[in-house]
């Protein structure tokens, strides 16, 4: 067995100062440089304060009814769940990848069965030995790089399946929150149109009464009878609107179509009056979806110096390990074994232009990734903008709709008065409760703006998820 101590640790040697003298083929990955300027265009505030992104989403959304169904989300949504096996799958690949580091052995054996058999140890030479075993060891050399490029590849992309973990969780707490919002925004609405409704009904029985009277006309009957029919539609509309966005929350948090279980009402929910939005250099080292875009770049940048490696002869140590003997009870003993060693050279020829051609290919897609982390890098920027617009607009536009009901509620009163007492006619008092109903849904519909455009400003921030926030959540849902 000494034989075999001696090949393996002459291999080893040889093997390891190969290595070591070698260079890997192609590019080295370095990120594209992109201008971020000192601040965002939008924003508000030192642009040095802790950005929105830093707060974890339990303590930026503070309904608890809408955190359990984010938890809930968490554990069952379906698309979170097949973000998690791709991660798995890469890390399966990355270990696939490493086992091209250690020597391919194959052991075959044999001994006879029935009669004298010969056995062939080598093609084209008998052996009188019975019993043998004999391992056969191939050994690559990364001498071009080959392997540590596509280990380099394995790594990038595996990086990239957990940066996309990370963006369908952001996206996940985003969409449940934002589908919760517009859950709030029909209820509140569907109280409006019901309570309107009632107004009219009230209205009508009145016209009626006064039309039998004699006291007002036909047309003013007919015109409260239509408001009353709109109103009865817009609520049936808004019922509706309001199931639909039931059924899409209830797939989101892993469910069938349930009855979802409200928290606080649209008009309680709270937001953090300042909304900073930090560096814009920060963005870059934040947000899932660009450092899954750079992964999928680095990976395509690894892979040309995979292809030029494969374009070169592959240089392999081999060795033949092996006991023999034509008695079963001395096979193991040391002048049974043998041991062959060698180098051995593998280079393509009739294919050399295909690999060249594959090499372009791979080159193509390197570009294709930069032009698409360029991509995402603006779309980044752009949604953080525009979220930071949204937000500052929606508080003021919610302010300004405040005052519009408030003023419109009072015109309402007024004109009810005058008609009861016969100073006004209908057309007052349907004008004023028409605008009214309208500046009540708009007013909702503006707070649940203002409510999504903090949580897509959160989302667009990179929403701050770290190892760290994952394992907090972890104790908390514990």
């Amino acid at each position: 067995m000494m034989a075999f101590r001696r090949i393996t640790r002459g291999l080893s040697v040889l093997a390891l100062s190969v290595v070591l003298v070698a260079c890997a083929m192609g590019p080295n990955y370095l990120r594209p440089d992109q201008e971020t300027g000192d601040r965002f265009r939008m924003a508000e505030g030192p642009p040095e304060a802790p950005s929105l992104a830093n707060l974890p989403w339990w303590e930026l959304l503070r309904d608890e009814q809408l955190q359990q169904l984010i938890r809930t989300s968490l554990a069952e949504n379906r698309d979170l769940q097949r973000a998690v096996a791709a991660v798995e799958e890469f890390q399966a690949r990355a270990l696939i990848a490493k086992t091209e580091w250690a020597p391919n052995v194959l052991v075959s054996g044999s001994a006879p069965t029935f009669g004298r058999k010969t056995i062939f140890l080598f093609p084209g030479f008998a052996s009188p030995f019975n019993y043998y075993l004999q391992g056969n060891l191939s050994w690559e050399l990364d001498v071009w790089g080959r392997i540590r490029r596509t280990n380099e590849a394995a790594r990038a992309d595996l990086f990239s399946r957990e940066e996309n973990r990370r963006a369908v969780v952001l996206q996940l707490v985003s969409g449940v929150a934002e589908a919760y919002f517009n859950l709030l925004q029909f209820d509140a609405q569907l109280d409006i149109a019901k309570r309107t409704l009632q107004s009219w009904e009230e209205s009508v029985r009145i016209a009626q009464a006064r039309l039998k009277q004699g006291m007002t006309s036909r047309l003013d009957t007919d015109q409260f009878e239509a408001e009353r029919a709109n109103a009865a539609a817009r609520a049936a509309e808004l019922e509706r609107q309001r199931v639909q966005a039931e059924n899409q929350l209830s797939v989101l948090v892993g469910r069938r179509p349930f009855a979802i279980t409200r928290g606080k009402p649209l008009t309680e929910q709270v937001m953090p009056p300042d909304v900073p939005a930090g560096l814009p250099s920060e963005l870059l080292q934040r947000r899932p979806d660009l450092l899954q875009a750079e992964q999928t770049l680095h990976a395509a940048v690894a892979r040309i110096g995979a292809a030029k490696a494969d374009r070169f002869p592959k240089i392999s140590l081999t060795g033949l390990l092996g006991v023999a003997h034509p008695q079963l009870s001395q096979l193991f003993t040391d002048p049974s074994s043998f041991a062959v060693s060698g180098v051995g050279l593998i280079g393509p020829l009739v294919n050399s232009s295909v690999l060249g051609f594959q090499q372009e290919a791979i080159e193509a897609q390197a570009k294709q990734a930069a032009a698409q982390y360029e991509q995402t890098v603006l779309t980044a920027f752009r949604e953080v903008e525009d979220a930071l617009i949204a937000v500052r607009t929606a508080r003021t536009q919610s302010e300004a709709q405040q005052q519009q009901v408030t003023a419109l509620q009072s015109a309402l009163r007024l004109a009810e008065l005058r008609y009861k007492g016969g100073l006004a006619n209908y057309l007052d008092v349907l004008v004023a409760r028409r605008n009214l109903f309208e500046a009540e849904l708009a007013l909702t519909g503006t707070r649940r703006l203002h409510l999504v455009s903090v949580v897509q400003l959160y989302k667009a921030l990179g929403g701050g998820w770290s190892p760290e926030m994952d394992r907090v959540q972890d104790v908390e849902k514990g």
